[in-house]
């Protein structure tokens, strides 16, 4: 796909929406697995029982994303560098979904070899050792060192934030920007419900809010736009949760709401940047716009 079709794509999602009601999504996460080699303690997934998808079923999901209209798919888990389905491994899976798709991410949490031929890779990376290692299991110095190793030229942080890591995260931005292309963050889901203990009380969102929208204009690699910044705040955007599809272990598409079919949605309670930001670009705001093609858009794949 050319910048002009990649353009052209954008245009024809957003008139059949908007003048014909064709509410098909441009984005996919394809989960391969609940596996994984750590147990993140705000993580419902890798405590889940059941089956991997194994690469003919993965195949099988690209063509129906494909044909609903789908673009641009990010590869989640679980951790996807466990996958395996015999001599298939992750590599394998990024080649074929590259058959399909504008633009191929991943997420992992770090602790492989960051060797992919994606054309982006997120890294979760939730605090300095101490903090991360308590959330995540002690991978802090592991993750720091595949990015020091790492030749992939889009590689990007990715922090959820929480009411344990909140107070660091200003200097973990600071420290992660000269070791990766971007930052972005989202809120932790309180998928355990009102009780859920990680869930970062509004008042204290909005001064990190604020903390980062400063970084941000100082120069900071924080690539999540200043208006899905300020819409975190308070959560009254306008959510348009089809524009985004999810396919399990199990194969099943689900169009919608990141917590579908794995939680109680609350819009409320949402920290999801990514339902912000393309939910913000369909309403037509320029910046969120930009902060999708300069992820996602046309450039020259590696």
């Amino acid at each position: 796909m050319t910048g002009l079709h990649w353009y052209v794509y954008l245009l024809s999602c957003y008139a059949k929406s908007r003048f014909l009601n064709i509410k098909r999504p441009v984005l996919a996460g394809v989960k391969l697995t609940y596996n994984c080699n750590l147990k993140c303690i705000h993580c419902p997934f890798w405590s889940k029982k059941g089956k991997s998808l194994s690469f003919s079923q993965a195949k099988e999901s690209f063509k129906k994303l494909y044909d609903l209209g789908i673009r641009v798919v990010i590869i989640e888990g679980g951790e996807p560098f466990v996958w395996k389905d015999g001599s298939y491994d992750i590599n394998d899976i990024v080649k074929e979904a590259k058959r399909f798709f504008f633009c191929v991410g991943i997420t992992t949490n770090g602790t492989f070899p960051l060797k992919v031929d994606s054309d982006i890779i997120w890294v979760s990376i939730d605090g300095f050792k101490e903090t991360h290692d308590r959330i995540r299991g002690k991978s802090f110095e592991r993750i720091i060192a595949n990015l020091k190793n790492c030749s992939h030229s889009r590689v990007y942080a990715h922090i959820t934030i929480n009411s344990i890591n909140w107070v660091e995260v200003p200097e973990l931005v600071e420290f992660l920007s000269s070791k990766v292309k971007g930052i972005t963050i989202q809120f932790h889901y309180p998928y355990n419900g009102a009780e859920d203990e990680m869930f970062l009380p509004f008042n204290k969102r909005l001064t990190i809010l604020d903390d980062l929208i400063k970084m941000k204009s100082d120069g900071f690699p924080v690539t999540n736009s200043y208006a899905c910044l300020k819409a975190l705040k308070n959560n009254r955007w306008k959510c348009h949760s089809w524009m985004i599809a999810s396919v399990g272990p199990d194969n099943k598409i689900t169009q919608g709401c990141y917590v579908k079919d794995r939680g109680e949605i609350s819009c409320e309670r949402c920290g999801f940047s990514a339902h912000t930001e393309i939910s913000l670009a369909y309403n037509g705001v320029i910046e969120s716009i930009r902060v999708g093609n300069r992820l996602f858009g046309p450039k020259r794949r590696m």
